[in-house]
């Protein structure tokens, strides 16, 4: 196990599309581990294969320590309720900034397990926010695109200014 580098924003792979997994194998099984230990160092609740420059269909998230990371590969929702709620997100890509994004309050999700098993399960509350977030990552949606396009900007800006504080500590 072990922590990679994170792909910050701007760069274009946050904005690729995933390619679908095929091969359950250990080297999978390796990737979801790393995700796990790099979600966990962000720190951050979900990490994709993309957010380290792999373009591969795998999302783990960790809504509750005590229950543990959850990895999902080649998820898509295949369902969502009518009935939407607004949440705060962010980026382990785009650290400093969170803003509030309005998604459906539930889903159900088609997914595959580490080991290739085909499930489908509903989500609902933070874990559904999750889900959405992850896999429009995984579809080349970064989250800052569900904003409106001034709060996009104005999130783009903030972020510069923390890059430029993380860079130089003491300025602003």
């Amino acid at each position: 196990m072990a922590v990679r580098p994170i792909i910050r924003f701007p760069s274009p792979l946050l904005t690729t599309s995933a390619e679908r997994i095929g091969r359950f194998d250990g080297t999978l099984r390796q990737l979801s581990d790393d995700l796990v230990d790099t979600m966990r160092a962000a720190p951050g609740i979900g990490i994709t294969a993309s957010h380290i420059g792999i373009l591969q269909r795998l999302t783990v998230i960790e809504v509750d320590p005590q229950t543990g990371p959850r990895s999902f590969v080649n998820p898509e929702i295949v369902w969502q309720s009518s009935e939407t709620a607004r949440h705060s997100e962010g980026s382990v890509s785009m650290p400093g900034v969170a803003e509030e994004v309005e998604r459906p309050v539930r889903v159900r999700v088609s997914f595959q397990t580490l080991d290739g098993e085909t499930r489908e399960e509903e989500a609902e509350g933070l874990m559904a926010v999750c889900l959405q977030h992850e896999i429009d990552q995984l579809n080349g949606i970064f989250w800052i695109r569900r904003l409106s396009r001034l709060k996009r900007e104005r999130a783009v800006k903030r972020f510069e200014k923390f890059n430029r504080a993380e860079a130089f500590p003491g300025t602003q």
